[in-house]
């Protein structure tokens, strides 16, 4: 099964999902005293794959934005190896496990070609900032989802 409410799904490569790949650089100062990086900082790391994966989703006004948002609503994150500081980039995979009415629910893995740091999941709501209320997932977003679903 790839995803419950309470279970972090695994990231097999035995599931064809198309996913948004992102190239993290690590920051030296992700890094603690013993050259692992801050589990908190996964989170981080979550964001910005997922807010480089929205890019090409995102009207490019702010208005736009304000009323095509999309707000975090819970993280699950199953820790898996210690992630220590390097030079080279660790992928953040980012695919879509369900997106219906107002809710998206996306899976992450963090990994590089040798190991997986960690496996994510992230459910967000749409939401429009301008109003205070949750919104409907539009087609043309819809469609842009449909990208990085089980095929």
């Amino acid at each position: 099964m790839r995803s419950t409410t309470n279970q972090v799904p695994s990231h097999r490569k035995d599931h064809l999902v198309n996913t948004y790949t992102y190239p993290l650089p690590l920051r030296w100062s992700d890094a603690d005293t013993y050259g692992h990086v801050n589990n908190s900082l996964f989170l981080t790391y979550l964001e910005e794959a997922r807010t480089r994966m929205f890019q090409d989703l995102l009207p490019p006004d702010e208005a736009g934005r304000r009323q095509h948002a999309f707000v975090v609503s819970q993280s699950l994150v199953d820790y898996r190896v210690p992630l220590t500081y390097r030079e080279e980039p660790v992928d953040v995979e980012v695919w879509v496990l369900r997106c219906r009415g107002a809710r998206l629910e996306l899976g992450y893995a963090i990994r590089d070609s040798a190991c997986t740091y960690a496996e994510a999941v992230t459910k967000l709501a749409a939401y429009d900032l301008d109003t205070g209320r949750p919104r409907r997932i539009s087609p043309a977003e819809l469609k842009f989802f449909s990208r990085y679903t089980e095929s």
